[in-house]
């Protein structure tokens, strides 16, 4: 079996010779650019990389390191034409999106600005992502004021530095389709809820969707709108160049649910429903969700609306104990993720530690297929380069 084709058996619920390995497919499922000049460095390979998502600092994993730990995906990510060199916050180099515009104040805070100099993100002098702030619907009102908004609402979660071409993009996918075994996982870049959360506020909509409903299905209705339209011009572009679509929406904390299940089903999962049958019926790639945290009470209503794969299984959360989901749901839902914990163990753990719990997620999510091995979310500075280098050579070992 080729890579693709180990991830494709996985997704059909059929057990590959070996647990296909994901590292840097997917914009939640790679390294932040400091975490991965230090694998370099301890690789002993010349240091850089091309910061492809600015706010998270998640770097494109190069040929180089996949083919060192045998990985099975190729990220296709909304890309700049041209790119520019730039340090990170630990003074090691990396290239950004020529387009990536932020100013650095006194205090050392870092701001992103959009075409208009509006500050839309912010980082800390000692942070090493983004934050989103200045809502920009935050004092809308009214149903009718979203009109005034449409424009701006039709181009959310599309990367501004992001300036290159669907011609452009669809080249992309084809050479990455056709020079590599790999599978091509397109990061389509929608969000429903943290679109809600971003545009509105973090808190103000969640208030919206309890207080004002008809405000936040209507704000709802929008972006599926806009996002349906995308789709239209996007997917028959790439066709069969894409092997994945990936789509996000945060829906659990680390504690439970972000909503109550009652008004996640009343409220967000209509729309999603929506915008998924409009995904499935122009492309025949499977359709990958990312939800960080507690989860679990969802994982029936994405099935049923679906869903073929969740990422990244955050085992650390409530109720996502890996060895029950996978009795629970595992015929019907394809773990991406889950491969090892990196709130406490890839992180903090000794190079045992991560091995031993490599082997003890492959033992509970591998048997019959439906799992595609990677970490919980991103690969964070703090990580210990002989720690990634554990846990990817333990995937191959233990999922051989």
């Amino acid at each position: 079996m080729t890579d693709r084709e180990r991830v494709l058996a996985a997704l059909r619920h059929t057990e590959p010779h070996r647990v296909p390995i994901d590292l840097g497919g997917t914009e939640s499922s790679g390294l932040t650019a400091v975490a991965y000049n230090r694998l370099k460095s301890y690789l002993g390979l010349p240091l850089g990389g091309r910061v492809v998502d600015c706010t998270q600092f998640v770097v494109a994993v190069e040929e180089e390191v996949k083919r060192a730990f045998g990985v099975a995906t190729e990220m296709l990510f909304p890309g700049p034409r041209r790119w520019r060199p730039a340090i990170l916050p630990d003074g090691s180099p990396c290239e950004v999106p020529e387009l990536w515009r932020t100013v650095v104040r006194p205090d050392g805070t870092e701001e992103a600005l959009d075409d208009g100099g509006r500050v839309t993100a912010r980082r800390s002098s000692t942070g090493h992502h983004f934050d989103p702030v200045n809502p920009p619907l935050a004092g809308v009102e009214s149903v009718s004021e979203l009109a005034r908004y449409r424009e701006l609402i039709a181009g959310f979660d599309w990367p501004s530095y992001a300036d290159e071409s669907i011609e452009d993009l669809s080249a992309r996918a084809k050479r990455l389709h056709e020079e590599t075994q790999r599978t091509v996982v397109f990061n389509y870049m929608v969000h429903l809820l943290a679109a809600g959360q971003i545009l509105r506020g973090y808190e103000t909509f969640l208030m919206d969707l309890a207080a004002t409903p008809a405000l936040a299905d209507a704000l709802l209705t929008e972006l599926v709108t806009a996002y349906c339209a995308r789709t239209e011009r996007m997917l028959p572009a790439l066709g069969d160049n894409i092997d994945v679509v990936l789509v996000n929406d945060d829906l659990g904390t680390q504690a439970g649910p972000m909503l109550s299940p009652d008004l996640y089903r009343r409220m967000l999962k209509p729309h999603q429903q929506r915008l998924f049958a409009h995904l499935r019926s122009l492309t025949h790639a499977p359709l990958l969700l990312h939800s960080c945290g507690s989860v679990r009470y969802a994982i029936p209503d994405l099935i049923e609306i679906g869903v073929d794969a969740l990422n990244p299984v955050q085992v650390s959360a409530a109720g996502m104990d890996s060895a029950q989901l996978k009795r629970e749901f595992g015929r019907d839902i394809t773990f991406w993720g889950g491969g090892c914990d990196t709130q406490h163990v890839l992180n903090r753990g000794s190079v045992a530690d991560v091995r031993e719990e490599v082997k003890r997620r492959i033992g509970d999510f591998a048997p019959g297929g439906g799992f595609v091995f990677c970490q919980v979310h991103n690969i964070q500075p703090d990580v210990p380069p002989e720690n990634v280098v554990a846990m990817l050579e333990a995937a191959r070992e233990f999922g051989g």
